[in-house]
Formats: C-alpha cells, structure tokens, sequence
C-alpha cells in the first residue's frame, strides 16, 4: 500500500490519470477506501485500522474529531479520507452514494 502511495505522489500519466476522474470530480487513489476498526481508545479518540489488503494504518484524534462521531466499535466498517501527503483526515462511516 506505501508504494502505491508513493507512486501515486510521483503523478499519473495521462492515460492512468483519466481513469482517476469520474463525472469530472478528481477520485484519485485511494478515494473510497475502507477499513475495519483494529483498536480505538476512547481516552485518546484515536487507534488503528485494517484495511482489506490486511494493511494496517493508524489514525490520530483529530482525524477522528473530524468525523463527528461519538465512538467507534471493533470491527465497525469506516471509510478513510487521506489529505495528498496519505495521511489519515477523517474516519467516517460508509454510505451509500
């Protein structure tokens, strides 16, 4: 997962970046990506997910402020939105779009 990551920070070509947009919105990697919830420590509001590839990947308190939400259950489905350095902005829950 860190090297596509790091790859996708290097930039698409043009055809690889064509696949990124969908009805003109940017999706760009990891857009939509989901996890399960490892760990979370209500005292820090912050823990550890495990993504479907069985990555691991950690997020802060303030990832989860940013949420809205009260608490998060082991197991629970979040969905994972990333600023472009690939670090954890917001864990939310999955919708339906």
């Amino acid at each position: 997962m860190a090297d596509l990551t790091a790859a996708a920070r290097l930039g698409a070509g043009p055809r690889t970046a064509a696949l990124l947009v969908r009805d003109g919105r940017d999706v760009g990697y990891g857009a939509g990506m989901q996890g399960t919830v490892a760990t979370y420590d209500a005292s820090t509001r912050s823990g550890m997910l495990l993504l479907d590839d069985g990555t691991e990947l950690a997020f802060p308190a303030r990832a989860f402020d940013a949420s809205g939400l009260r608490l998060l259950r082991l197991g629970q489905r979040v969905r994972i939105e990333r600023d472009a350095a690939g670090e954890v902005v917001r864990v939310t829950l999955p919708t339906m779009a």
